[in-house]
C-alpha cells in the first residue's frame, strides 16, 4: 500500500538534503528515490524537479534514457532473464514461459499484483559462458532450465510465506 504523500515527500526531503539539493547529483539522487520506492513515481520526479531548480522535462528525460530507472512499481525480486544471442540459442525463452506461467504474467504484464516480482528480458548479462542466464535482485544463476528457474522462485515464495506448525 503506498503511503500517504506527506510521508512520501518527507523521505525524498531526506535524500534530497543528503545530497545538499545539488542539481549536478541528479542521478544518484534519482537512484536513491528508485531503492525507496522501487520505481521512480511521476508526482515524486516532479518534486525533485521543482526542489533542484530543473525542468521536470529533464528530470523524466533522465530517468527514461537509463534504463536502471523503472517508471512503474517493480515487485521486491526483480528476475532478469538474458535472450542475448547465447542464451537464446541455449533455450531461454522456454524459461521466460514456465516463469510467466508460475507467476501469472504476460509480456505486457511484468509484476505480480502483490509487488512481489518482476520478470525482465535483457538484451545481454554479460556471462555467455553461462547461459542461459537468469539474475534475481542480484544474484546470478547459470545454465538454468525451466524447472530450476521455478524452484528458485518458489524458494523465494517458501522463504516469504508465514510456516504453520501441525500443533499450534
Amino acid at each position: 500500500m503506498p503511503l500517504p504523500l506527506p510521508n512520501r515527500f518527507d523521505r525524498v526531503c531526506k535524500i534530497l538534503d543528503d545530497h545538499d539539493r545539488n542539481p549536478a547529483h541528479l542521478i544518484p539522487i534519482l537512484q536513491a528515490v528508485q531503492d525507496e520506492y522501487r520505481y521512480l513515481p511521476e508526482e515524486i520526479m516532479v518534486y525533485v524537479a521543482t526542489s533542484l531548480g530543473l525542468p521536470p522535462a529533464r528530470v523524466y528525460g533522465v530517468a527514461t534514457f537509463y534504463s536502471h530507472f523503472a517508471l512503474e512499481p517493480r515487485g521486491k525480486y526483480i528476475i532478469r532473464l538474458c535472450d542475448g544471442t547465447a542464451c537464446h540459442v541455449k533455450a531461454s525463452i522456454p524459461i521466460l514461459e514456465a516463469l510467466q506461467r508460475r507467476l501469472d504474467l504476460t509480456p505486457q504484464r511484468k509484476t505480480t499484483p502483490d509487488l512481489r516480482f518482476t520478470l525482465e528480458t535483457v538484451s545481454c548479462l554479460g556471462a555467455c559462458g553461462l547461459a542461459p542466464v537468469l539474475v534475481i535482485n542480484e544474484e546470478v544463476y547459470g545454465q538454468v532450465t525451466p524447472a530450476r528457474a521455478i524452484e528458485l522462485v518458489e524458494a523465494l515464495i517458501a522463504k516469504e510465506s508465514p510456516h504453520v506448525t501441525a500443533n499450534a
